[in-house]
């Protein structure tokens, strides 16, 4: 089950990102489907679970391009409801010839997510063994959402993107929280430079109340801390062509490597495949690989 974002990205790619002030010239323009909701939604799908979506979309042009990626991969949408009035959210990402890229957010009808969603949730939510949310819909429905899943003995995941700070109360409900460094650093205070201040910084998580912590380090792979263990586990070297989304396909691939059983280390390394074989692909969605492509590169 996901409850989260859903936007429509509006991606340019350039030579290098402009700085503050800055005007630079562009080479490509394109329009995917995207929002951190959606994309988890989209990557646990392909990589084999069995995945329902809630949220909000707009009733403008844009929600289609949604709708229509989410049936593609097999989701469930039946819970996403269309809010009149409010345009879809949306993003605005510029990458450059690196593959990095830059992100700016207009939540649009993720604003608009409400207690009577989350309510609606309840039927799926019931026989779910994974709950994934993100903090890009408001954050009194994450709270209510992830309250009611723990209550439910759901297995909840977290990832704390954007980073705002978190109540003593969420953070005992989940049970898996999933930062990058950034978000790492932003949550415990302490700065995450590499593997081993990603170490001190997911135990750091692990006191303030999730069983489990997962520090996405991108090319350096994750940092696991839980289960009685702290971990490293290495990336895959790949060819990057953008990596917009790449924590999204972590995130996926490791929501249902856990629905099925898998160990943490374990889990970790079908993560680290899933996004690996995203960043070799442009866009969001569309850059998710399936089952089929992640145990092939995991067995080559």
């Amino acid at each position: 089950m996901v409850l989260g974002s859903l936007n429509v990205d509006f991606v340019v790619r350039t030579e290098v990102r402009p700085g503050p002030g800055e005007t630079v010239s562009g080479r490509d323009f394109s329009i995917y489907p995207g929002g951190k909701g959606a994309n988890q939604a989209v990557a646990a799908s392909r990589a084999g679970g069995k995945v329902t979506m809630a949220g909000r979309i707009g009733d403008d042009v844009f929600s289609s391009v949604l709708t229509k990626s989410l049936l593609e991969a097999g989701v469930r949408g039946d819970l996403v409801r269309v809010t009149g009035g409010v345009s879809t959210g949306s993003a605005v990402i510029v990458i450059d010839a690196k593959g990095e890229n830059s992100i700016v957010v207009v939540p649009g009808a993720n604003g608009t997510v409400s207690a009577e969603d989350v309510d609606a949730l309840a039927p799926v939510l019931e026989n779910a063994r994974v709950l994934m949310l993100q903090l890009e819909i408001p954050m009194a429905q994450v709270e209510r959402a992830a309250r009611r899943a723990h209550d439910l003995g759901v297995t909840v995941m977290l990832d704390p993107a954007p980073p705002v700070p978190l109540s003593k109360e969420l953070l005992q409900w989940v049970d898996v929280i999933t930062p990058n460094e950034h978000e790492a650093q932003f949550l415990t205070g302490r700065q995450v430079t590499g593997i081993k201040t990603a170490r001190l910084a997911a135990s750091d998580l692990v006191s303030m109340g999730p069983r489990c912590a997962v520090v996405k380090l991108g090319a350096r792979g994750a940092v696991y801390a839980g289960d009685n263990a702290i971990d490293h586990v290495p990336a895959y070297a790949v060819q990057v062509i953008d990596s917009t989304a790449a924590g999204d396909a972590f995130s996926g691939a490791l929501a249902v490597a856990i629905s099925e059983g898998k160990s943490t280390g374990e889990a970790c390394r079908f993560a680290n495949a899933a996004a690996a074989l995203s960043v070799t692909r442009p866009g969001a969605q569309t850059s998710m690989p399936w089952r089929d492509e992640i145990d092939r590169f995991l067995t080559s």
